[in-house]
């Protein structure tokens, strides 16, 4: 019986965000897909198991070391084969998430793919991580981030026809971002309005940071943050009140992020400054 059917498909249709992209989580111990199309671009990722996915006269395995990306209305279809238990996780693109896509991409129209199997290690993952940061919906600039990165970077490797331009090398435009990132960090600052403010695509300001000071603009950001935090607790303030002040989700984010950069809580580094 299948742990999972179409009615666990989760839509989001983002304001902020990006019209037009659905997400699935799925878990089957038994399922099989006729051949079928969608009205969307899809990209696909097995986290356990497996499935033989049948397209272009062609059998092939879904497998964690894949990841299967399938044309608007191309073909396909599945079936559990060898494996007892297939999780995967997919997402759709329809038209205006695509033109929203290419847009932060600055390109003119979406690619398209010749092959629907590939196994770049690193591809699957951050498609992964873009899957799981999506699903969790507290950080809308890494949200945007990982998808115009993760879309930029497959486009660029196995797109038919896609130019995507570098971003400059350019110090001023960077300082510029940098400039409004320490003056705003506490608010619900969009990736591609920062884009926009010097004249870039949002995959050209990842691109752009990445060289700059070898981090994404997301990280950038945490990092500014954190900064700010640091300063608020060593005046002993509550750690709730300071993670939404400097532009946090919420206490649980804060601690999260400083665990990960220095290695201790937001509370040790208080007691430590304290003491």
């Amino acid at each position: 019986m299948a742990r999972s059917d179409p009615r666990n498909l989760t839509q989001y249709w983002w304001d902020r965000h990006l019209t037009g992209l659905s997400l699935l989580n799925a878990d089957f111990t038994t399922h099989e897909y006729p051949l079928h199309t969608h009205d969307a671009l899809v990209v696909a990722m097995t986290e356990q198991g497996g499935s033989i996915v049948k397209s272009r006269g062609r059998i092939e395995e879904a497998t964690p070391a894949t990841l299967f990306v399938f044309n608007p209305e191309e073909p396909h279809g599945g079936r559990m084969g060898w494996s007892e238990r297939w999780k995967y996780r997919s997402m759709y693109l329809t038209r205006p998430a695509l033109d929203e896509v290419a847009g932060a991409l600055g390109i003119e129209e979406i690619p398209y793919f010749t092959r629907n199997v590939f196994t770049d290690r690193d591809l699957i993952d951050a498609f992964l991580a873009m899957h799981l940061a999506i699903e969790d919906g507290r950080d809308a600039f890494e949200e945007r981030e990982l998808l115009v990165a993760s879309f930029g970077r497959l486009f660029q490797r196995h797109g038919s026809g896609a130019r995507i331009e570098a971003a400059p090398r350019d110090r001023a435009l960077f300082e510029r971002v940098r400039e409004r990132m320490v003056a705003e960090h506490a608010r619900e600052l969009r990736l591609e309005t920062l884009a926009a403010d010097v004249g870039l695509t949002t995959f050209q300001l990842i691109g752009l940071f990445k060289r700059a000071v070898g981090l994404t603009p997301h990280a950038y950001l945490t990092q500014v943050r954190l900064g700010m935090a640091c300063l608020h607790l060593r005046r002993a303030r509550p750690r709730a009140d300071i993670a939404t002040d400097v532009g946090f989700y919420d206490q649980s984010a804060l601690s999260k992020h400083f665990k990960r950069c220095y290695g201790i809580t937001p509370l040790q580094f208080a007691r430590a400054a304290a003491a």
